[in-house]
C-alpha cells in the first residue's frame, strides 16, 4: 500500500461522517471533484472500493468501517491540537446530523436556529428520523452525530448526558366514557388505543409490560409522527399513552385530560448521546450543551 496523505484521511472521515460526496464538500467547502478524486485516490491506495452506492447517497463497506475506526479519534486530537485556543463557533462551519424525535424538533427547533443563527451562523443541521430499529447502531455506523432517545435504546457504549425522565401520561378527551372513571388495567385494556411509531408496527413499550402480566391491547391507531396526536385524541375516543410534552398544549386549552396510566414503568431516562470517536470535538459539546438547555427549559416550563 501507498503512503496515505493526511489530506485525504481527513476527506475520507467527511465523507464517512456525510455518507455523501457532495455532503463532505460542503463540511469541507471544497468542490465535489476534487473530493471525487481524492476518494478515486484512496480505492487505489488501499485497493478497496470503500463505498457502494446506497439509493441517493453511498454506503461504506466494512474495510472503510473498520478503517474509520482507527483513524477518527486520532484525526480529531489533532484538530484539537492545531486548534488550542478557545472555541469560536462563528468561526466554524460545519454540518451536524441530529437523531430525535419529532416531538423535540416542534419544541426545540426553532430556538436552537435562533441559537445558531446568532452564535454559529455557518453551522447546519439536519434533522435524522429517529427510528426503533437499528437505534443502538445509530451513532456506531455514523448515521448522525448526536442522537436524542430514551437510554435504554441506545448502544451501552454510547457516551451519553442524561437529560430528564419524562413523564408518561394517559390521554384522552374531555367527554371520553373513561374521563370520570377510574382508569384500572382492565379498563386500560379494553380501551381503543392510538400508538406513535415511526416503523408502521402495532406494538411498543406499553406491550411489552401488558404482555409481562399476560395482557394485550387493541391498538386501532397508528401514526408516525406526534404532532397528529392531539387533534386526533380531542375527536375520538382513542386514549394514548404518551409524555406530557408532546400535549401540553391541548391539556392546558382543555381539550384533553390525563390519567395516570396504571403500570408500571421501569426508570427510562432520556439522553443525548455520541460516539466515542467525538469526544474531543469541542464543536458537537458545543452543540449538545445547547440542546440539553433548551429541553430542560422546556421541561421546566411545562
Amino acid at each position: 500500500m501507498k503512503k496515505i496523505d493526511f489530506n485525504l484521511l481527513a476527506i475520507f472521515d467527511a465523507v464517512m461522517m456525510e455518507e455523501s460526496i457532495v455532503g463532505a464538500a460542503k463540511r469541507l467547502s471544497m468542490t465535489q471533484p476534487a473530493v471525487s478524486n481524492a476518494v478515486m485516490r484512496m480505492r487505489h491506495a488501499y485497493d478497496n472500493p470503500l463505498f457502494i452506492k446506497h439509493g441517493r447517497g453511498i454506503k461504506p463497506t466494512a474495510f472503510a468501517l473498520n478503517l474509520w475506526e482507527k483513524v477518527h479519534l486520532p484525526l480529531n486530537e489533532i484538530q484539537s491540537a492545531i486548534h488550542t485556543e478557545r472555541l469560536s463557533p462563528k468561526l466554524i462551519k460545519r454540518r451536524f446530523r441530529i437523531a430525535l424525535p419529532d416531538i423535540l424538533v416542534d419544541l426545540v427547533w426553532l430556538p436552537l436556529r435562533k441559537i445558531i443563527e446568532q452564535q454559529a451562523p455557518n453551522v447546519d443541521l439536519l434533522a435524522v428520523p429517529l427510528r426503533f430499529k437499528g437505534r443502538e447502531r445509530i451513532l456506531l455506523d455514523g448515521k448522525a452525530d448526536l442522537v436524542i432517545s430514551l437510554a435504554r435504546y441506545l448502544h451501552r457504549a454510547d457516551r451519553k448526558t442524561f437529560i430528564n425522565k419524562p413523564t408518561f401520561v394517559c390521554a384522552m378527551r374531555n367527554g371520553h366514557p373513561l374521563a370520570k372513571k377510574r382508569l384500572d388495567l382492565k379498563r386500560f385494556v379494553a380501551a381503543e388505543h392510538l400508538l406513535v411509531t415511526s416503523e408502521g408496527d402495532d406494538s411498543s413499550y406499553i406491550d411489552e409490560l401488558l404482555n409481562n402480566k399476560g395482557l394485550s391491547r387493541r391498538v386501532s391507531l397508528t401514526v408516525n409522527h406526534y404532532a397528529v396526536v392531539p387533534n386526533l385524541i380531542k375527536n375520538t375516543d382513542l386514549i394514548t399513552v404518551i409524555d406530557k410534552l408532546a400535549i401540553a398544549s391541548a391539556v392546558t386549552a382543555g381539550q384533553i385530560i390525563t390519567k395516570v396510566p396504571p403500570l408500571d414503568f421501569e426508570e427510562l431516562p432520556l439522553c443525548i448521546a455520541w460516539h466515542a470517536r467525538h469526544d474531543n470535538d469541542k464543536m458537537l459539546h458545543w452543540l449538545k450543551d445547547q440542546l440539553v438547555a433548551l429541553i430542560t427549559k422546556v421541561n421546566a416550563n411545562d
